[in-house]
């Protein structure tokens, strides 16, 4: 392992684009050292480490990985390691989302889904103990309103978000005092990639007390405070959604 690095280091899963690659941006202007994983999306990958680098020289390292992959998951902890020498906190951010309706849903849907929702952010937790013992550091789990809210034809994306709720709350129980572990669980921040009906956007926005969306900021800024500000935090989850939880 490198002698310890100078700055704190996060590993952000899925921080290739979209709300990982926000999370990226606050952590590394507020100081952080960044380990940014993808799977697939390596340009968009490539092109935030260039623009970070372009910031703060020798500040990322890139690091590829398909998170079904069990054995590899250890092997992410240990190149961050090599390279930083120090770990400071984990986000887990990747996360599968598509519909199963009931009578439908496939054996691979749950593999799938669980995979990057808890199992993955398990098994990632469990090989950055040491480090993040060492550094008293923190895990941030991006979770889902879903989790506690069911939606309508998605029942395994909200049993493997609810699964995840439950480690966050395990995990700060076990790992305390020495590591903090919360999570954030986002409303209506960014729509899904591959679109949702216009009128199903603006009814959720509807039944939001604050009456818009969100943005991704908001959740960085919430990922930022749980690891930077909130020393006497564990165990919790900050709701980013508008108050909506709020509504019958």
């Amino acid at each position: 392992m490198k002698p310890r690095h100078d700055r704190p280091v996060a590993l952000i899963t899925g921080a290739g684009r979209r709300v990982g690659a926000v999370i990226a941006r606050t952590l590394h202007a507020a100081g952080y050292d960044l380990a940014l994983h993808y799977r697939r999306s390596v340009d968009d990958a490539r092109a935030l480490a260039h623009e970070l680098e372009q910031r703060r020289g020798g500040s990322t390292v890139l690091l590829q990985a398909d998170l079904a992959d069990l054995p590899a998951l250890p092997s992410l902890i240990e190149k961050v390691l090599a390279h930083y020498g120090r770990l400071d906190a984990l986000v887990n951010n990747a996360s599968a989302f598509f519909p199963t309706p009931l009578g439908n849903a496939t054996p691979a849907q749950w593999n799938e889904l669980f995979a990057s929702n808890a199992q993955a952010p398990f098994f990632l937790s469990q090989a950055a103990i040491p480090a993040l013992r060492e550094a008293r550091g923190g895990i941030v789990n991006l979770l889902d309103i879903y989790a506690e809210r069911p939606l309508a034809e998605h029942t395994l994306y909200c049993m493997a978000k609810a699964a995840l709720g439950a480690m966050t709350r395990s995990l700060a129980l076990e790992l305390a005092p020495e590591v903090r572990v919360n999570g954030v669980a986002p409303g209506a921040v960014m729509w899904p990639s591959d679109g949702k009906p216009y009128i199903d956007q603006q009814e959720m926005l509807a039944r939001t007390p604050l009456q818009r969306a969100g943005a991704p900021e908001d959740v960085a800024g919430a990922v930022l405070w749980l690891l930077r500000d909130a020393p006497f935090v564990t165990g919790q989850t900050i709701r980013i959604d508008g108050g909506r939880t709020l509504s019958v």
